[in-house]
């Protein structure tokens, strides 16, 4: 049985980064009205209770073996009810905003947005022994690692956006779902891997919603402890670096990784250092770290394709059990059957439609905040499911008018909100008393200023709540000159919405839109999963 850890409530004092140490291992619990044996975390009154959710997690590369091979580690009922009592869940979303649900393709099939979460806390001593920081034991979790893995409608393509543990941006509202505790919305500096302790990972999943606007349907989390075992059971992953390394500076601080020039195959604590490992690798930071993990994650899928290292089914069976014990995830994917569905899911595609890039960035100081206009462009490439590598574009879709029809322009009430704050500028003053007075002159009488909030939204957008409304939110749009398709159907609305962007600072009229350019921002650094030759720069001050 693994050993649980107890949460301590109170204030949140900054902690170091734990990312300078390694991952960490958790908690589990049970619930009622699973399958036998299923564990999820409970509340207990108020009091202490054990924290599941602080289970350490490894990286996408463990969770695509786990459910790559788990369909063929079957040993009848029984045994398909212990791995499903493996597996921890939690809620998906612990905050109030949802991103809208894709449009299906002409088949009818839409796309499947995963976020895969790694944590650098430190909660149990078993796992301390692989590396970590004593000073953080007990601290509250830091979500060191995210990306969002996106699979195709059409399931030919598959794209992986990192988002480094540095980017300052704004946590929402999270609610805790075990004790009802509310985490209010962050300030527009926060780091985004606070977001984990912050009511569990489906407050990662609702920060990344409201950053990028797009749909998740899944999150994923898996014990760092656990890709040792697993690592080995596949016989290793060829890495390469360009020059000898060691991991480790003059403090002691590093991963402790040492490999020769060239390409090595690693497995077990040897592979967790190589994901760990930020100083030794370009510029020591979690820049060069990310781009390690992608090669890693590259060649772990190349490996499994070739069906080497995983040979009997006794082997196949143990490997199951590790994977499904280090498997924390939602309650959409609980079951083994579920997990087993979307490994055959991901199989489709092959490494050479696989593309994995980081979000672009700027640097302000020592973090970094997402780069204007390219980090969005990489975001409303993964909403409209056009794929990274520039293979296969989707023709852009003509835009329908409603079937609703529009009210006239003096009986549409607008709530007209500011929403020009961006992470490096505060909100343009009055734009929502401005832009109000634009639509009253136009003929929409019943458009009123919200002076109760600022928002933070890249381009304007036009929100309605149900369909009866969506005649009435595009009539606004084309008043204005927006296309339809800013007219966005959301829950987060009681009425009608103008949302003014950033893009829209000042002026009478919104900015025409440009036509689009559906290429991969250059500042992504996309690689692609086919690329056996990609190979890391070692910084000279870690050679040996």
């Amino acid at each position: 049985m693994r050993q649980n850890s107890v949460r301590k409530e109170g204030a949140r004092s900054r902690v170091p980064h734990a990312s300078d140490h390694g991952w960490d291992d958790g908690a589990q619990q049970g619930d009622a009205g699973r399958p036998p044996g299923h564990r999820r975390r409970r509340g207990s009154g108020g009091k202490s209770r054990p924290r599941r959710r602080r289970r350490r997690v490894l990286r996408w590369s463990a969770t695509v073996l786990s459910v790559l091979i788990l369909g063929t580690a079957g040993a009848g009922y029984l045994y398909y009810q212990h791995l499903n009592g493996n597996i921890e869940t939690d809620d998906l979303n612990l905050g109030e905003h949802r991103a809208p649900e894709p449009t299906p393709n002409a088949a009818g099939q839409t796309p499947l947005n995963i976020l895969l979460i790694g944590s650098d806390a430190r909660d149990s001593k078993e796992n301390q022994k692989l590396g970590g920081a004593k000073d953080t034991f007990g601290a509250p979790p830091l979500a060191d690692v995210q990306m969002l893995l996106h699979l195709s409608a059409d399931r030919s393509n598959m794209s992986v956006i990192s988002m480094p543990r540095d980017t300052l941006l704004q946590i929402p509202k999270c609610t805790d779902p075990d004790d009802g505790k509310v985490y209010p919305e962050s300030g527009p500096r926060t780091m985004t891997n606070e977001s984990l302790g912050r009511g569990g990972p489906g407050c990662t999943v609702a920060t990344w919603e409201k950053l990028t606007n797009i749909h998740i349907d899944h999150y994923m989390m898996v014990d760092f402890a656990g890709v040792v075992s697993m690592a080995d059971a596949i016989g290793g992953v060829p890495v390469c670096v360009d020059k000898n390394i060691h991991s480790r500076d003059s403090r002691g601080k590093g991963s402790g990784l040492k490999l020769k020039k060239g390409t090595t195959e690693i497995q077990g604590e040897q592979a967790l250092q190589w994901l760990r490992t930020r100083y030794g690798f370009e510029d020591g930071t979690d820049i060069g770290r990310a781009k390690a993990q992608h090669m890693y994650m590259n060649a772990l899928v190349r490996k499994l394709r070739e069906n080497t290292g995983l040979t009997s089914p006794n082997q196949l069976r143990k490997l199951a059990d590790k994977a499904t014990k280090a498997l924390n995830v939602d309650d959409g994917l609980g079951t083994i059957k579920k997990l087993y569905d979307l490994g055959n899911e991901l199989k489709k595609v092959s490494p050479s439609r696989t593309t994995m890039t980081t979000m672009p960035f700027d640097y302000v100081g020592a973090r970094v905040v997402p780069k204007p206009g390219d980090a969005e462009q990489l975001f409303r490439l993964v909403r409209d499911d056009i794929p990274l590598d520039g293979k296969g574009k989707k023709k852009p879709a003509k835009e329908k008018a409603s079937d609703d029809p529009a009210a006239d322009d003096d009986q549409i009430s607008v709530q007209v909100q500011n929403g020009t704050r961006t992470v490096t500028e505060p909100p343009a003053t009055g734009r929502a008393s401005t832009v109000a007075q634009i639509l009253a002159a136009k003929g929409f009488k019943k458009a009123t200023p919200d002076m109760t909030t600022a928002l933070t939204e890249g381009k304007t957008v036009v929100r309605y709540p149900s369909v009866d409304l969506e005649g009435d939110a595009q009539r606004v749009a084309k008043a204005l000159g927006l296309p339809l398709s800013s007219a966005k159907k959301s829950t987060d609305v009681s009425g009608v919405t103008l949302v003014v962007g950033a893009d829209w600072r000042e002026g009478e009229m919104p900015p025409k839109p440009k036509k689009k350019d559906d290429r991969t921002p250059d500042s992504a650094d996309a690689l692609s999963g086919s690329d056996k030759k990609a190979c890391m720069k070692v910084n000279p001050d870690f050679t040996w």
